[in-house]
């Protein structure tokens, strides 16, 4: 993200305001990893699992560091534009219905997970500059529960919660 317009952001600004009612695509999602109530697919999370497992290791292994800044965000579109899944299309498509009472807050919260996301690869890369393991090890403690529980928040969205975190709440998360 460092610098970019954030990944949810992209998507958003394209994105038809939905009527909300997802009755038309019960049949099509039934059975699926696609929420009937939300037209989510929890799938979009494990792009955000990648980046907290390796900047779970960097403090063990700094050289992970490397691996991480490589990381990029991506909007739920663009994640399944590239996926392999079988209802990478379905997804895709289903994306501009999925009823703005989980669409905002989904949104909401990806964009302050990938904000916690950034701070914490540049907190790790100043905490290298000047060999500060200690620094190192304490900013990504620090940022893990928070991004962890960020990951939860947005699961639970998709699977038909419609709150998020407000930006004090999140900013007492990583104590700033």
């Amino acid at each position: 993200m460092r610098g970019d317009v954030p990944a949810h952001a992209k998507t958003t600004a394209k994105t038809a305001e939905p009527a909300g009612d997802v009755t038309p695509f019960l049949d099509r999602v039934r059975g699926t990893n696609i929420s009937e109530t939300t037209l989510l697919a929890t799938d979009y999370l494990n792009h955000f699992n990648e980046i907290v497992m390796l900047i779970e290791m960097v403090p063990e292994m700094p050289e992970m560091l490397d691996e991480a800044r490589e990381w990029r965000p991506k909007s739920y579109v663009a994640h399944f534009a590239g996926s392999a899944s079988p209802l990478h299309t379905l997804a895709i498509e289903l994306y501009p219905h999925v009823p703005a009472k989980y669409r905002v807050p989904f949104e909401t919260t990806i964009g302050q997970l990938e904000g916690v996301i950034d701070r914490t690869l540049r907190n790790a890369e100043n905490a290298l500059a000047k060999n500060d393991m200690r620094a190192l090890r304490d900013r990504i403690g620090v940022a893990l529960d928070p991004m962890r529980r960020l990951v939860d928040i947005a699961a639970g969205i998709i699977h038909g919660a419609h709150k998020a975190l407000s930006q004090d709440e999140i900013d007492s998360l990583i104590g700033t």
